[in-house]
Parts: C-alpha cells; sequence; structure tokens
C-alpha cells in the first residue's frame, strides 16, 4: 500500500467511525431511523403488551393446556422471540409479547383463538351433506355434528396442518382492481390428507368448507387438485377481510377454544434503570478494553480500537436494521462477540509481535502475522457460528434471540479483524509508522510444562465437577431444591395490585420487593407496572393461602392498598416442558456438529471429543456454581450455558491450531509432549489477555448493574474463568493422553 492509499484508507475509517457514531446517537430523520435508542427491546427492558386469554372449558387437561401454550408461543414468535406465553390459574393463559404498545393491534393481529377445520362438502356416502346454505342466517351452517363428520373422516384436517398463512392482494384477469386472497403452507402430513381430498372435490366439483370457532368463515370451491402443499383461498372482498382469514387460520390450530379475558401495556420488568447502567458499563468496559489493548500492543493495540469501535457501531446498526429484539441474554450474545473481536485482534497481533522479536520486518510481519492468525480465527468463529446456527434453526424464546444476536455479533467480529483492521493496521505502516518498537517489545517466549502437572489439573477438575451433583443432592435432601429455580422455571404466584399512587420501577424496587420478600424469604421477585393505570402484578414463587393473607396484610398496612383490588392466581413456568426440550435438543445437535466440524478440520477424533469434553467440563463447573451460590435459573441461564459454550470453543481452537503447527516433524511421545508444552506456552498470553478483556467486560456490568444484571453477570464471570482454565490446563493434556493411549488407525478415522 502505497502512502497516499495508507491516507485515504484512514480518512475513510474516520468518517465511518464518525457517521457509525452519528447514526448510533442520533440517528436520521424526524424518528432517529438507525439510533440505538430505536433498538427493539425485551419485556425485561421496555415492556409490552399482555394478553390474558380463557378456555372455553374450565376443566381443560393439563395436557390440551401444555399443547395450546406451545402451539402459542410458536405463533407470537413472529412479532418476537422473546415473546412469553404461560398459564395463570387453571384455565387461563397469558401472553406477553415485548415491544409493543397496542394492545388492539395484536389482538386483531392474532385473533381470536379457537378450534379450525377443513370440512369436505358431503359425507363419504356421497349422499349427506356436511354443509348447507341456511337464508336464516345468510351463512354455511353444519348439517352433521363434528363428532359425526369425524367418525366417517368428513374433517380432512385441522389447524394442525396448516405451517402459515398469509394475506394478500393480486391484480385481477380484468386488470380494473385487485382480488384478495390468503396463501396456505401446509405441513408434510397437511400436504397429503390435502391433495387426497381436493382431488376428490375437483372431480365431484364440490367446495371445502373452512369452519372455525363455531362458524364458516370460508367455503371455497376446488378448481383443481392441490398437491404441492401450497395453496390460495380467493373470494375475500377485501384486504381487511383477507387478513382476517388468514389470522383465523394461523390461530385456528389450537386444541383449545379461548376466549379473550383482558389485554394491558405493562412496563419494563427492570426499568429504565437498567438500560442506562447496562449503556454506561458497556462503555467504561469498551474503553478499558481499548486502553488495555494500546498498552499491550502499541500500535496494532490502536488499530484494535478502532475495530472494536467499528464492531460496536455495526452491530447496533445491524440490530435495527434486523428488527432483532435486545434482552439480557441478546446482551450476553454480544458481550461474547466483543470478546470474540478482541480474542480475533489478539490472535493476530500476538503473531505480529512474535514475527518481528523473530527479527522480520515490519511489513513482512503483519503479513506473516494475519496469514498465520487466519485459520485459528476462522476455525473459532466458525465452530461458534455453526452452533449459533443450529440455536436459532431448533431453539425457540430467548435461545434462538440468544442466537441471533451471537450470530450477528460473530459475523461482524470476523469482519473488523480480518478487514477492517488489515486495511488500517497496513495503512498506518503505508504513512511512516514503520518503526519496529511501534508494534512490539522483546520478550523471551518462556515453556511451561503443562504436560507434567497433567494429574494435577485432572484432580482439580474432577473435584470441580463432582461439586455440582453433590451441592444438588445436599440441597435437594434439605427441601431447598436442587438449584433454585426462577419462576421462567418453576412458575408461582402472580398478585396484581392496585396502589393509590402510581409506584414507579425504582420504588418498586426500593419499597415493594423488600416487603414481597418478607413474606415469600426469596429476592426472586418480579414486578410489572401496567401502563396508565396504579396497577402492579407481581410476580414471586408458589404462595400458599397463609402466605397470600400475610403478603395481602403487609400491602394493606405498608401502602394502603384496598384489599378488594388484590388478586392472587397461580401461574406455570414461561419456559414450557417443551421449550426446555427444544433447548436441550438443540445444544445437543450444535455439540455434535461442533465435533463434525473440529474432526474434519483437524483430521483427528480425538481434538473434537477432547473439545466437547471441555464444554461438558465447563458447563458442569457453572452448574456447580449455580448450585453453590443458589443464583436462580431462569431464562438468562440458558443464555450463560450457551454463552460459555462459545467462549470456551473458541479458546480451546486457539490452542489445538497452534498444536496442528508445530506437529510437523514429530516422531515420538517425548517430542509430541514438547509440541504441546510449547504451543499453550505460545498461546498463554493470548488466554490471559482474552480472558481479562472478556471479564473486564462483564465485570463492569456486574459492578453498575441492577441486582438482576448482577446475577446475570455473576455465572458469566465464573464461566469465563473456568472457560480460561479449562482451555490452558485442561484441553492440552485430554488430547495428549488421547494421543498417546488410543495410538492407530481407530483413533484417526
Amino acid at each position: 500500500m502505497k502512502k497516499k492509499q495508507g491516507i485515504v484508507v484512514l480518512v475513510i475509517t474516520a468518517l465511518v467511525l464518525g457517521l457509525l457514531g452519528f447514526t448510533c446517537a442520533v440517528g436520521f430523520g424526524p424518528t432517529g431511523t438507525g439510533a440505538a435508542k430505536n433498538i427493539k427491546t425485551g419485556l425485561d427492558l421496555s415492556g409490552g403488551v399482555s394478553i390474558t386469554y380463557e378456555t372455553s372449558d374450565p376443566n381443560s387437561s393439563s395436557e390440551d393446556m401444555s399443547d395450546t401454550i406451545y402451539k402459542l408461543q410458536q405463533r407470537v414468535a413472529e412479532y418476537s422471540n422473546e415473546s412469553q406465553v404461560y398459564q395463570e390459574g387453571t384455565n387461563r393463559i397469558n401472553i406477553e409479547i415485548p415491544g409493543v404498545s397496542d394492545a388492539n393491534t395484536i389482538l386483531q393481529d392474532l385473533g381470536t383463538p379457537g378450534a379450525l377445520y377443513f370440512i369436505s362438502q358431503n359425507a363419504a356416502d356421497g349422499t349427506t351433506a356436511n354443509y348447507v346454505w341456511s337464508d336464516t342466517d345468510g351463512n354455511y351452517v353444519l348439517n352433521r355434528s363434528l363428532e359425526e363428520m369425524e367418525a366417517d373422516g368428513s374433517i380432512i384436517m385441522n389447524g394442525n396442518d396448516v405451517k402459515s398463512a398469509e394475506a394478500g392482494a393480486r391484480q385481477n384477469q380484468t386488470g380494473t382492481g385487485n382480488d384478495y386472497i390468503v396463501s396456505l403452507t401446509l405441513t408434510e402430513e397437511g400436504t397429503e390428507k390435502f391433495a387426497e381430498a381436493t382431488t376428490s372435490a375437483y372431480q365431484n366439483s364440490e367446495s371445502i368448507g373452512i369452519y372455525y370457532d363455531g362458524e364458516f368463515v370460508s367455503v371455497p370451491r376446488v378448481n383443481e387438485p392441490i398437491t404441492g402443499g401450497q395453496c390460495e383461498i380467493t373470494g375475500s372482498a377485501t384486504m381487511e377481510e383477507a387478513k382476517n382469514l388468514a389470522s383465523f387460520i394461523r390461530i385456528g390450530g389450537l386444541k383449545l377454544e379461548l376466549n379473550e379475558l383482558r389485554s394491558n401495556v405493562v412496563g419494563a420488568q427492570l426499568g429504565v434503570d437498567a438500560i442506562r447502567t447496562s449503556l454506561i458499563a458497556g462503555a467504561i468496559g469498551l474503553a478499558i478494553v481499548i486502553l488495555f489493548m494500546i498498552i499491550v500492543y502499541l500500535v496494532p493495540g490502536i488499530v484494535a480500537g478502532i475495530a472494536l469501535l467499528i464492531y460496536t457501531g455495526l452491530v447496533l446498526l445491524l440490530l435495527n436494521a434486523f428488527d432483532l429484539t435486545l434482552t439480557l441474554p441478546g446482551i450476553a450474545g454480544i458481550i461474547l462477540g466483543i470478546g470474540m473481536a478482541v480474542d480475533a485482534n489478539v490472535i493476530i497481533y500476538a503473531r505480529i509481535r512474535e514475527e518481528v522479536t523473530a527479527g522480520k520486518s515490519v511489513k513482512g510481519a503483519i503479513h506473516s502475522g494475519f496469514k498465520k492468525a487466519m485459520s485459528a480465527i476462522l476455525d473459532g468463529n466458525i465452530t461458534t457460528l455453526i452452533a449459533a446456527a443450529v440455536l436459532g434453526w431448533l431453539g425457540t424464546g430467548s435461545v434462538r434471540g440468544f442466537a441471533m444476536t451471537l450470530a450477528l455479533g460473530i459475523v461482524v467480529s470476523m469482519f473488523t479483524a480480518l478487514v477492517v483492521s488489515r486495511f488500517v493496521i497496513n495503512a498506518l505502516y503505508a504513512v511512516g509508522i514503520r518503526d519496529a518498537k511501534f508494534y512490539a517489545r522483546e520478550k523471551k517466549q518462556k515453556t511451561y510444562d503443562f504436560i507434567g502437572k497433567k494429574k494435577i489439573f485432572f484432580i482439580i477438575s474432577i473435584v470441580l465437577i463432582l461439586v455440582a451433583p453433590v451441592t444438588m443432592g445436599v440441597m435437594g435432601a434439605q427441601g431447598k431444591g436442587a438449584l433454585n429455580y426462577s419462576l421462567e422455571f418453576k412458575g408461582g404466584t402472580s398478585t396484581t395490585v392496585t396502589f393509590p399512587e402510581d409506584m414507579t420501577i425504582a420504588d418498586l424496587d426500593s419499597q415493594v420487593k423488600p416487603v414481597v420478600q418478607e413474606v415469600t424469604g426469596d429476592a426472586n421477585i418480579s414486578t410489572q407496572k401496567v401502563v396508565g393505570s396504579n396497577e402492579v402484578v407481581i410476580k414471586t414463587r408458589s404462595l400458599n393461602v397463609e402466605e397470600r393473607q400475610e403478603l395481602n396484610q403487609l400491602l394493606i398496612s405498608e401502602f394502603g392498598v384496598d384489599e378488594a383490588t388484590i388478586v392472587a392466581e397461580n401461574i406455570s413456568s414461561t419456559v414450557s416442558k417443551e421449550m426446555r426440550n427444544d433447548a436441550v435438543l438443540a445444544v445437543v445437535v450444535a455439540t455434535i456438529c461442533m465435533l463434525l466440524y473440529i474432526w474434519f478440520r483437524f483430521k483427528d477424533v480425538r481434538f473434537a471429543s477432547s473439545a466437547v469434553l471441555a464444554l461438558i467440563h465447563d458447563v458442569l463447573v457453572v452448574l456447580g456454581f449455580y448450585a453453590v451460590a443458589r443464583i436462580s435459573v431462569g431464562n438468562t441461564f440458558i443464555a450463560c450455558m450457551l454463552t460459555i459454550v462459545g467462549y470456551s470453543i473458541n479458546a480451546t481452537i486457539v490452542i489445538f491450531d497452534r498444536i496442528r503447527e508445530n506437529m510437523v516433524g514429530v516422531r515420538n511421545d517425548e517430542q509430541l509432549k514438547e509440541v504441546v508444552n510449547t504451543s499453550i506456552s505460545q498461546t498463554l498470553t493470548r488466554s490471559i489477555y482474552t480472558s481479562l478483556t472478556t471479564f473486564v467486560m462483564v465485570a463492569v456490568l456486574f459492578i453498575l448493574g441492577v441486582s438482576s444484571i448482577r446475577e446475570f453477570a455473576m455465572p458469566i464471570m465464573a464461566g469465563i474463568i473456568c472457560g480460561a482454565y479449562s482451555s490452558v490446563c485442561v484441553t492440552g493434556s485430554l488430547w495428549y493422553v488421547m494421543k498417546t493411549k488410543l495410538k492407530g488407525s481407530k483413533a484417526k478415522k
């Protein structure tokens, strides 16, 4: 790169930084398009809409309730991955959708949940009509009962067989207006059912009735057999009518018929302070990390700082662009992304320093540093990206939200490290910053005998791993519960209270929660304000009758609440059994995919198996931390564990990449031991620096954050320490033991 080109690159970089800073801080236009303040946030950070439905059958089975809750969760995910659906009382279902302020719009779009059936025009005998036109009602009505039709196969399919339904418009054949249609996509099973039914209906010139919530919403005639799983319903007079029909079909696959009981706009669970302190903590943490990088790596550290600022700006911009919902788990994904962005820069600049120290010219060291760091960065990031893709595909709720922000962060971090950093550092060299002292300080590489201490490391790891089952067993035996499950996992009691005066989030935290804790003896308390009223929803662990009465009396005596306005209901967990199963399946599949990728890239299954064993080690150790510290296990628990998995695998890949590079010419176990020790020692500063910078980001969040954020940050800090320990002390030793004990072709296949 020539000097003029270098100047141009630096000017463009400065302009990009300025533009990103302006966009994130202010945005464009009257609404501030692109500004960080416009990022969609979850219920925990900004509130949303709460809708309560009641089942038509007051004696609905628990299986039907669970099935309906899970399906509703899938349907409301189109508004936000962070939407929550849970049971209230015995026959009510609550839906909470973040980032929305108009309950009526949601209700119109969602429709009224009810039973949906696709019914053939005639019974199987071909002579009895299943439905007929009624001049009195001005619509089609059933001629036979649903039970009769279901028994003889007249009900072709129900809402469970419909994957999606979307309203649309297209120009009619005369070109004078629009036809309004509803496009259906069927499931695999629904496709087979519908193909058979429409073929028969077409041959007999019959219609198929769409029966929803006790009436026919459409009775389209079949113009041709539909075999591809895609079909259109025509005949809607207006777009509004088409949208309503699409909404009916989308929501109609539920086992239970539901009626709307109430809807409210609710405030944030954490309040403005949580967002403000998180932003301040993020800014302070980022500033400390950049300063640290400059002190350690000099000019490359300045470049790393620029890359990190661009990374942060791009992530905030893309969160807006992709309309992603940001919650505490999402913040975890971004923190991990920052850690990996720092890591990529550390790998590169550590390589450059090695090359300069070895006597290469600065220009040659820069070129060689990026080239040698490429494989470690790509392998580490792609491995984590695979995990994010699987989690986004199979996960639901907060797992999917975490996966999306993590994937976004990984892609941006790779771009800033491999593209932005390369251009900027070469530009600085081109404009005249060429002295080797600006790029590296001489440092003698010391080799540590990690393999010689492997037994000690293994014993320490076994003890740490045993902490989890032992503590969980003891706590369970004492009746305290193996883990301190939060409301999201085990449900509890929801108490709705109307206070005589308006209570702010700060008031709820400082005044109301301590009073509630007197009764519950548990700090796991969630409060939500109903916007436009003095009504507050307090969610706690399950309370018995005596505890509910005690809480009522305290609310009356402390705040002057009218007892008639206090309503308590049992609520189910917001993380359903199906969602937990989805999360477990996603993690298992992601782990297998990571194992296969590492096996493919390193051509040795022992690399993959030792990496996965280290992941299991880290997860179990952090689980033990949860058990000992009694930190509540909720939605953030899943995000925390996923963060640790992503962080740990990335650190392990870097060490394995160096072992692979140093393996040339190894002939015996003694040389292999030396290679492993040398490789871990060569990457030791990288492991320490990356762990330290990521730890600093989370530690500042812990120090400045509100109580719920501290509870979220603490296990991540423990996970960072554990991940650094396992990567440096355990994975290399595990691989060495496998390599020396499992010799032969079997281990290489």
